[in-house]
């Protein structure tokens, strides 16, 4: 048996503009000056008061950055519904875990910055809910790269974290999947660069989706 965990925002859906928009939303709000959309891609993937604390060249959360965060969280439904963003999936998604979802060998999670909510949005959208068996979210474990998303999600399946494998866009899921002693694919068609996730402990790099399936054979 397997266990497959994987990244939602930038590995499964686009959310980058979406997030960008009510990112900068929430810095005009508190006087702040406008991210450029490069700083939003960057900490995406991060639980959401340390990405706001980042953007703003603060290594710890202050009262602030708490603030915005709840602010943020306010707006994010609003501007969803403004722009009529669905945060759409990657082509090539969908069949590649329609496929997973048919081994009997699999066990499929997700391990997202998102908070609990935002995540089961994307699944209900998408028709995921019923493949996802497991999901460690913002709201319940410490910001990526701290590896308790994946060992609670080990836990929570009866899965050893050398038969668990991590797929993400970010540093900071590749990171994560080190810490925990799990494998680590990065993947091309998210927001890191291929040199970033290499560099920070990606095994393999899949630049299709289709690429992931050969490491579950």
């Amino acid at each position: 048996m397997k266990l497959a965990l994987f990244d939602c925002d930038g590995t499964l859906v686009d959310s980058a503009a979406l997030i960008h928009e009510t990112m900068r939303r929430t810095f005009d709000k508190f006087g702040r000056p406008e991210p450029r959309f490069e700083d939003t891609k960057a900490i995406i993937g991060l639980s959401l008061d340390i990405a706001i604390a980042r953007m703003q060249g603060r290594p710890h959360v202050e009262q602030q950055d708490i603030d915005m965060t709840a602010h943020y969280k306010s707006l994010f439904s609003i501007v969803r519904q403004d722009l009529d963003y669905k945060e759409p999936l990657f082509p090539g998604i969908r069949e590649m875990i329609d496929l997973l979802t048919g081994r009997e060998d699999l066990l499929i999670g997700a391990v997202t910055g998102k908070s609990r909510r935002g995540l089961n949005l994307v699944m209900e959208t998408h028709g995921f809910d019923k493949h996802f068996i497991v999901a460690r979210t913002a709201d319940d474990c410490p910001s990526k790269p701290h590896p308790a998303m994946v060992t609670e999600c080990c836990d929570e399946t009866g899965m050893n974290a050398t038969d668990t494998i991590v797929i993400g866009d970010a540093v900071y899921d590749m990171q994560m999947a080190k810490a925990a002693g799990a494998k680590a694919i990065g993947v091309a068609w998210g927001y890191a660069s291929v040199d970033e996730l290499i560099a920070n402990g990606a095994d393999a790099i899949a630049y299709h989706p289709n690429e992931i399936l050969r490491h579950f054979s």
